[in-house]
Parts: structure tokens; C-alpha cells; sequence
């Protein structure tokens, strides 16, 4: 199997999508009588929640990549023009 990257704000969104469709279902099924005040904040919370956890996603990868490649460049330049 191939490895890809992990995308947490991608899962976050998912669970809150999860979430609102169980209240749905719940509220369809009369388990359970939601307002419509329920969802919206739900919605907007999570989608929130979700970009900043993929803003703090990319900064942190943004950072171990300039990290790895400044570690990468300490050697020593070669001659140069020398010949």
C-alpha cells in the first residue's frame, strides 16, 4: 500500500459531517427533537475547527521541511572558480 501524507483537518471536517448527520438522523427517526439553532453553530464550529487544524498542520510541516533542508545544507561549499 502506498504511504500519503495525513490531512487532520480533513478528519476533523469528517467528524463534525458525522456528527450533524447523526442529529439529523436522530431527529428524523423522533430519538431526538433538535433545534434548528443546534446545527448551525455545530456546522460553523467545526468548519472553524477544521482550518485551524490545517493551518497548524501546514505551519508545522513547513517548518520540519525548513529545518530538514537547512540540516541538509552544512557542508561546506567546493572550490569554486578554482581551475
Amino acid at each position: 500500500m502506498l504511504r500519503h501524507e495525513i490531512r487532520p483537518g480533513r478528519a476533523v471536517a469528517g467528524l463534525v459531517m458525522l456528527t450533524l448527520a447523526g442529529g439529523y438522523a436522530a431527529d428524523a427517526a423522533g430519538t431526538w427533537n433538535a433545534p434548528w439553532t443546534f446545527y448551525a453553530p455545530v456546522l460553523l464550529g467545526g468548519l472553524w475547527l477544521a482550518a485551524t487544524v490545517t493551518w497548524v498542520n501546514y505551519r508545522v510541516r513547513r517548518r520540519r521541511t525548513a529545518t530538514r533542508s537547512s540540516a541538509e545544507n552544512t557542508a561546506e561549499p567546493g572550490p569554486s572558480g578554482a581551475g
